[in-house]
């Protein structure tokens, strides 16, 4: 789908172009392409050190193998068990997804509600940590039996971990911009030594706007996946209603145009994280070409994992370390 152009010029001719299309007048469009330029001048975050940000994103100068939510094939997701089983299964990294209880512990877990993968129900923003704490993570995993007494973690609890196993840390921030960032600040002046082992990364722009603005020397990344205002991840629509349908398309392209052609550069990323359908080695050498590195997801079979290795030569995130399986929405 790429709504792609070579850099910010092309960007704003594009701006400009569709400005006077719309309106009409000459001088309308330059004053809003030239606030847009002098917006973007102004506001633009730089990126983290390059050679840092590199050896976070191929910490032995070649391509990562990042276990999806700690691995969600191989141990219950999000789990301190999965950071331990994706270091014995040979992860680079582990990819931990922040949310929050009623009560604003950051704990890890992908969805809104606990319903999908422990024992329990409800929201998470009507849930203390105390009542999330006696949900079983593992309750609906595949093998369940081999994870009993295993518990909802807190981000601490697994950024110990994941530091202990010397794993590469990225953290997915699902929301909640100003809350994760707090979170997030607090923990890398604690730890310092995560400044140069983990990554933040979000499908929403002002999470990884507001992380650079905090704390310049965090290294972070954009997440994307195209159309993912429209559609679900295994491809169904979101919407049955004709006219919702097709508005979340035309949001979809707008999201796309403005993630490959400004927001990379206005929020200061070093990668870019896209969903594997859409990855291709002109797609890499043109992310390349602006600094930026991608990584892939979630890439679950072996002939995948050989091309992104030896073809691509680029990271990539896996739901397992040990067997193909199907992708885990």
């Amino acid at each position: 789908m790429f709504c792609y152009s070579e850099g910010l010029p092309a960007a704003l001719s594009a701006v400009l172009v569709a400005a006077l299309a719309l309106s009409r007048s000459g001088a309308l469009s330059c004053l809003l392409t030239g606030g847009l330029y002098l917006a973007l001048r102004l506001l633009s975050l730089p990126p983290a050190d390059p050679p840092r940000a590199h050896l976070i994103l191929q910490p032995r100068h070649s391509p990562a193998r990042v276990a999806h939510r700690g691995g969600s094939h191989d141990a219950p997701e999000n789990t301190l068990a999965a950071i331990r089983q994706a270091a014995e299964n040979g992860a680079t990294g582990v990819e931990l997804d922040l949310e929050f209880t009623a009560d604003g512990v950051p704990i890890l877990m992908h969805d809104e509600t606990v319903d999908r993968t422990t024992d329990g129900s409800g929201s998470l923003r009507d849930l203390t940590f105390a009542e999330v704490r006696k949900f079983n993570p593992a309750a609906k995993h595949r093998l369940w039996r081999d994870y009993r007494g295993e518990k909802i973690p807190t981000l601490k609890e697994a950024v110990l971990e994941s530091l202990h196993y010397d794993l590469i840390i990225y953290f997915d921030v699902k929301g909640h911009a100003d809350q994760a960032v707090a979170a997030l600040k607090e923990l890398y002046l604690e730890y310092p030594r995560l400044y140069n082992t983990s990554i933040v990364c979000s499908f929403m722009p002002d999470v990884v706007y507001k992380m650079r603005q905090a704390d310049r020397n965090v290294v972070t990344a954009l997440t994307h996946r195209p159309w993912s205002f429209s559609h679900w991840g295994d491809g169904r629509p979101r919407f049955s209603s004709f006219w919702k349908h097709y508005l979340t398309l035309a949001l979809d392209v707008v999201m796309d145009w403005s993630m490959h052609n400004f927001l990379w550069h206005f929020c200061g990323v070093s990668a870019f994280l896209v969903q594997k359908n859409f990855v291709s080695q002109e797609y890499v050498r043109q992310w390349s070409a602006k600094g930026i590195q991608v990584v892939g997801w979630t890439v679950n079979t072996i002939a995948e994992k050989m091309y992104y290795e030896n073809v691509l030569q680029t990271s990539y995130i896996t739901d397992s370390l040990i067997e193909d399986c199907d992708p885990h929405y």
